[in-house]
């Protein structure tokens, strides 16, 4: 458990979540991968610990994600990081979801708690996204996953859960001169074109080629997965609700002939998981689909994805 945790917030779902998945030294473990940290992780660990107004687990979470996966030539951070490897970082590539979650909780932190030095730290991820994270093609301004590995001559990977609706908007208020709206209609847009199979449901990852065409991406399965699943998060936690594929997902989500529903479905074989979706991500559902959100208080049998998308979840909801 986080040192310190104050008395106050004890029983709560944050300080139940710290309990499980955040060390003393303010690392998040992903328990249902070989306890492993990542950028994604401490992103959301920081956005959760500023929701809950806990500046002392943001403060541990922050300098701690400074420590172990800030690059040395970019204001951006290094994806993974495990306690087995020597040295636990060995790929020193970004992922961009955790410099947009990073960079929006110290923004958001900063505007809390008078604080310029996250401010500062903000502008700095911010600038680095757009200097190597955005990239144009076929008219589309669009989020590459990480600086390497996704961009080719005539066509890109993308991944359509990277775009955080919430943080974008934000930066798009403050720094109206910067592409951040242009990211935000065009990944409608694309988001719409990335509708496939008989419930029209977007893959985790998809190609966008000059030409303008979307397709599942083909150096992964065509799968409405763990990725895809937190589009209906951000978009509709980002005010852009009206993206068609939004009433997609939840249709296949709560289609009376497959309840519960299953964890991730392949849009060209129809092939389903033999499991059902976690309750983060029912919460998800339950969020897109206005219904009354499942408890916040992670349970025994959520991992850390499953009990930090059931907290984000509850996170947008109170910030309607």
């Amino acid at each position: 458990m986080l040192v310190g945790a104050c008395a106050a917030q004890a029983d709560t779902p944050w300080s139940t979540y710290k309990e499980r998945f955040i060390d003393a030294n303010g690392r998040v473990i992903d328990t249902g991968n070989n306890n492993i940290s990542h950028s994604e992780g401490q992103g959301w660990g920081m956005m959760l610990a500023q929701h809950h107004n806990d500046q002392e687990a943001f403060d541990q979470l922050w300098q701690w994600t400074r420590r172990h996966l800030s690059r040395p030539d970019v204001s951006l951070f290094s994806w993974r990081y495990d306690p087995r490897d020597k040295p636990a970082v060995r790929d020193l590539n970004n992922a961009t979801d955790g410099d947009l979650f990073i960079a929006w909780a110290l923004y958001l932190a900063a505007e809390r708690w008078n604080n310029a030095n996250y401010a500062s730290a903000s502008r700095s991820i911010r600038r680095a996204v757009l200097e190597n994270l955005t990239y144009e093609i076929a008219g589309y301004q669009v989020l590459l996953p990480a600086i390497e590995g996704f961009r080719r001559d005539q066509e890109v990977d993308i991944n359509l859960s990277y775009w955080f609706l919430p943080a974008l908007r934000d930066f798009a208020d403050i720094e109206p001169e910067q592409p951040w709206q242009r990211l935000i209609d065009d990944g409608v847009v694309v988001l719409d074109e990335a509708r496939f199979g008989a419930y029209l449901l977007p893959t985790d990852w998809v190609v966008v080629n000059q030409r303008g065409e979307v397709a599942p991406a083909s150096n992964w399965a065509p799968r409405f997965s763990f990725d895809a699943v937190r589009i209906p998060l951000y978009f509709v936690w980002g005010g852009r609700d009206e993206a068609r594929a939004i009433g997609s997902i939840t249709a296949f989500w709560n289609d009376p002939a497959h309840q519960p529903p299953s964890a991730w479905v392949d849009v060209v074989s129809d092939e389903r998981a033999e499991y059902p979706i976690s309750r983060g991500v029912d919460a998800i559902r339950a969020y897109a689909s206005g219904e009354k959100l499942p408890s916040a208080t992670p349970q025994s049998e959520d991992d850390y994805f499953s009990a930090t998308l059931l907290l984000l979840a509850h996170m947008a909801e109170d910030m309607r």
